[in-house]
């Protein structure tokens, strides 16, 4: 893909994680907003929406090691079917680890290992969704690398704030991360299509070009 492609991403997934974390920052923490001036809101806005500038360049940083990760794995594995088989039980495993494990460290004395079990629903219904749009774009073997991604590569961004447990932090950096996530993996193949098309077109007026001034 060009860099000029590779720069259209990273400006719009900044954006739209700037842009989420401060809708979501303002509906999260309303209540120490709702008190202030139109200005004073537009300022906390901007300010979450910094912040969500961060979250987005976590979110592309892992993208874009993960696309890393995921060439090596199959050059480990010398197979698609054995590399994803890795990754779904890498998967099932965070997933039971990110109940479990905050209900060890979290748990009151009242809550039992259901409280617990949110969080890891809702990430793997949002990869299930996201797993299943890749599928349509691109092929049946894209589902669960897609779902690695949207599941474990989203933990792992999200490890900073699961330490702390701090419920509005957690939903204030999940969401955006939830988004950049999905929107770099789906987008992607649309960016890498235009970027060939531009390479042919390129090519192809390099090749006029060259006929024309062989003919003169």
């Amino acid at each position: 893909m060009s860099s000029r492609y590779w720069v259209k991403l990273f400006i719009n997934t900044l954006l739209i994680g700037g842009v989420t974390a401060g809708v979501v920052g303002l509906v999260v923490a309303w209540e120490d907003f709702q008190s202030q001036s139109l200005l004073g809101l537009f300022a906390s806005f901007l300010w979450l929406m910094g912040i969500g500038f961060i979250f987005s360049v976590v979110s592309q940083m892992c993208f874009f090691a993960y696309l890393t990760v995921h060439r090596l794995g199959l050059s480990i594995f010398k197979s698609s079917f054995l590399w994803n088989a890795v990754q779904l039980v890498l998967v099932i495993i965070v997933l039971a680890d990110l109940a479990y494990l905050r209900f060890v460290f979290f748990a009151g004395e009242n809550e039992d290992l259901s409280s617990f079990i949110g969080y890891p629903i809702l990430l793997l219904a949002v990869g299930l969704v996201v797993g299943a749009v890749k599928v349509k774009q691109t092929n049946r073997h894209a589902f669960i690398p897609a779902l690695f991604f949207m599941v474990v590569v989203t933990v792992i961004e999200w490890f900073p704030v699961l330490r702390v447990n701090e419920q509005a932090w957690m939903y204030y950096m999940l969401t955006p991360l939830l988004v950049c996530n999905a929107y770099q993996l789906l987008i992607l193949p649309k960016y890498h299509e235009k970027s060939e098309q531009a390479a042919k077109e390129r090519q192809e007026r390099k090749r006029i070009a060259k006929t024309k001034a062989a003919q003169s």
